[in-house]
């Protein structure tokens, strides 16, 4: 028989046919089947998510607008010390980093106060409610770390000016994560956000971040000015030092060499040019003087007296000539009136002679004086020669160091120069301080928000919807993945790969069953009993259909799989229907057959395989008319010995189908127990029963395995505790229509 082989390869073709397929039908029923789990699953996260919606604190959110403007304002037409901002790309994201930097933040902490308020300081924070428990866990977990992890060396005491300066760092960091700044597309508007659990202060601290980036700009450039103008003024007391310096050096040298200036020209060239403009008028002078001392004595020689007085020109000869020529003429006029010899012209020639003597003594001093001046002039002009031959010399002199004093004069006139331009520049950068301007200005600013930016309860209930959508849907998926039992015949065809024979529901207590073989007999028309039917037909009928299959091994992957009152209740429902029926307890360890029936028989199946009791001595009768059982006596010696491979039980076998139309063997479990494979390989059928959503698909490929290895004829997979009210959930085979059709049982 090569049943099993056939049933696997069709398992493979259904496989093969429907993978890669999305079976959105499969999908439908997994989800209605897994419903109450989806809605569990979605329900805690909608209720986590309205639960932490309205325990999170508001926050809000409070925008500036900031331009970084590109006309630059003139108002003298000087360069600044720090030129203004050119506003490309690069320089607006500088900006940008600018404003986000720590320095800032920290202008605005200590102008706001902020490390005195809790948002901003962990450690003035009241925890409460939802606040408080999340507060407690992260503690626990904090501490529950600290005593796992070693423990760091310990820090000194902290002072009280570090305490203020971690805080300050506290509150900085704190600020820079709720600051957002951001460049707005491809202008010179830079974004400023800030977000707050207050509004007002949300705004304000946006305000104020943005008028410390300004009052920071006009800090920059008032300290770089500042710096300048200090530079400069060092600059220039040095350069003032280095001018005094160099002109002393220019007057000193100037000095010591005699270079002393006039109008322009030097002392020497000057005292020259007045000694040369002195002696030509000496010369000059000298030439009148001794022409004329020269025509005096020339006068004098010729005895032309006359001409002397003509030549000196003195008013004093001139009026002795006068006199003399009066006495002359007196003389005259009393020569003709008195005669020679008279008194009055005695006197009168004495009176002339007097003056003439008079004359020639005046004469006489006159040349003399002229001879001394002339002699006095020409010692003036010898002197003035001198003096200018010791100037000319000195002059020359004078040429040969005017050549380091020139350049004596040049380093004094360099640094006079850079002196003036550094006063000229000092005195520019002293005016603009009082005219620098930031080169941002604020074009929007911000203004306390009535509606929070954070939580959104709309979306995050909306969000919180499709959370507990997905959660729901992940759990119903995870269940399923997880979830490694048999469902439906289908199952069993798709994934062991064998047929389904039958699904037999599970027995309830409620129902007053006291257990499944009781149940059949009290319902004989139940649902449980026709699968039980179902179930026999398809044995007898199984392999070529002729209906010889007598022999049924009834066997589990595992224990606890409903085999035994499986086992005892499919006899009792061959024997009501009226076939001569056996079942066999072959379970040796665990007798459970024999004691689900509440027999205690002293002799068994082992003695009549061992040949120590006859057939009949052992067989009793159940209490369903038409079935006999076939026990286990209790024995705890030789469990170990191979019982159903000897040839004894294969002929048991033979003899019991020629005396019985249907035969039923509970067997060990498949896997612990060794005996069943052998047993399994000398009946007609073998059936594998898995419990329905408990049997893990791996545990029955495994029995099926072992099964198929020792070429046992395996019928089928038959499903026990199936819950048909349930199995219509998965929306195949007999389960999905039992609301249909249940009226034809008599539950």
């Amino acid at each position: 028989m090569n049943a099993p082989d056939t049933y696997q390869s069709s398992g493979e073709q259904m496989e093969s046919r429907d993978s890669g397929v999305v079976d959105l039908r499969h999908l439908l029923i997994v989800f209605r089947r897994r419903i109450a789990l989806f809605f569990a699953v979605a329900i805690i996260a909608i209720a986590l998510v309205i639960t932490i919606t309205f325990q999170l604190t508001p926050r809000y959110k409070a925008s500036t607008e900031l331009i970084i403007d590109p006309r630059q304002e003139q108002v003298i037409d000087q360069n600044q010390v720090l030129s203004g901002l050119t506003p490309n790309t690069s320089v607006v994201l500088s900006e940008v980093q600018i404003i986000k930097s720590r320095s800032l933040a920290g202008k605005v902490v200590d102008a706001l106060h902020l490390i005195d308020n809790p948002e901003f300081n962990p450690d003035l924070v009241v925890y409460s409610g939802f606040s408080l428990w999340r507060h407690n866990a992260s503690t626990y977990l904090s501490n529950t770390l600290k005593a796992i992890l070693p423990k760091p060396k310990q820090s000194p005491t902290t002072s009280f000016e570090g305490e203020l300066h971690n805080a300050k760092d506290v509150a900085v960091s704190i600020l820079l994560n709720k600051l957002s700044v951001r460049r707005s597309g491809l202008t010179y508007v830079i974004m400023l956000q800030f977000e707050s659990t207050n509004a007002h202060n949300a705004a304000l601290i946006a305000n104020t971040i943005a008028e410390k980036y300004m009052v920071d700009q006009l800090e920059s450039k008032f300290d770089a000015t500042k710096r300048a103008n200090e530079w400069l003024e060092d600059r220039l007391s040095s350069l003032r030092r280095e001018v005094q310096a160099s002109e002393r050096a220019v007057e000193i040298y100037r000095a010591q060499e005699g270079l002393l200036n006039a109008e322009g020209s030097s002392l020497t060239e000057k005292q020259i040019a007045e000694l040369t403009g002195s002696a030509i008028i000496l010369r000059a002078e000298l030439a009148e003087k001794q022409a004329r001392l020269n025509t005096v004595d020339q006068q004098l020689k010729s005895g032309s007296g006359g001409d002397v007085a003509a030549v000196l020109d003195s008013t004093v000869i001139k009026d002795l000539r006068s006199r003399q020529a009066d006495i002359t003429r007196r003389q005259g006029e009393l020569q003709s009136r008195y005669g020679a010899r008279h008194p009055e012209i005695l006197k009168v020639k004495n009176e002339l002679a007097d003056v003439e003597n008079q004359i020639n003594q005046q004469i006489q001093r006159i040349v003399s004086s002229l001879r001394g001046e002339v002699s006095v002039a020409r010692q003036r002009l010898s002197s003035l020669e001198r003096d200018k031959d010791n100037l000319t010399k000195r002059l020359t002199s004078n040429n040969t160091a005017m050549v380091r004093l020139r350049e004596l004069e040049r380093d004094a006139s360099a640094n006079r120069t850079l002196y003036e331009s550094f006063l000229d520049r000092f005195k520019q950068t002293s005016q603009q301080q009082s005219l620098l301007e930031a080169d941002a200005r604020i074009i929007s600013r911000a203004t306390p928000s009535m509606v929070p930016s954070f939580p959104n309860k709309r979306i995050m209930l909306l969000l919180g919807l499709v959370l507990a959508a997905a959660s729901g849907g992940a759990a119903v998926l995870a269940a399923e993945a997880l979830d490694r039992g048999i469902h439906t015949s289908s199952d069993v065809e798709y994934i062991l790969g064998v047929p389904c024979l039958a699904s037999l529901p599970i027995v309830r207590r409620n129902k007053g069953a006291v257990d499944p073989a009781s149940y059949v007999m009290d319902k004989p028309l139940s649902s449980f009993s026709e699968a039980l039917r179902t179930m026999r037909a398809a044995l007898l009928y199984a392999g070529d259909g002729d209906g010889n299959s007598k022999i049924i091994a009834i066997t589990s992957a595992l224990p606890g799989e409903g085999k035994t009152s499986m086992a005892l209740s499919l006899a009792r429902v061959s024997a009501m229907m009226g076939a001569k029926t056996l079942v066999i307890d072959a379970d040796i360890r665990r007798r459970t057959l024999t004691e689900a029936t509440h027999i205690n028989p002293k002799i068994g199946l082992v003695d009549l395989i061992e040949g120590r009791e006859s057939f009949s001595n052992v067989v009793m009768a159940d209490k369903q008319k038409g079935l006999d059982i076939l026990p286990l006596a209790p024995r705890n010696d030789n469990l170990t010995l191979d019982i159903f491979g000897r040839p004894a039980m294969r002929k048991l076998l033979d003899a019991l189908r020629e005396s019985y139309e249907f035969v039923i063997i509970d067997t060990a479990p498949t896997l612990p127990v060794a005996e069943t494979r052998v047993l399994a390989t000398i009946v007609d059928f073998v059936v594998l029963l898995v419990r329905w959503r408990k049997t893990p698909r791996e545990v029955a490929k495994s029995a099926i395995d072992s099964l198929v290895r020792v070429n046992a004829p395996l019928a089928g997979i038959v499903l026990t505790q199936v819950d048909l009210a349930a199995m219509h959930t998965y929306g195949y085979g007999y389960g999905s229509y039992y609301k249909s059709y249940h009226k034809y049982y008599n539950e």
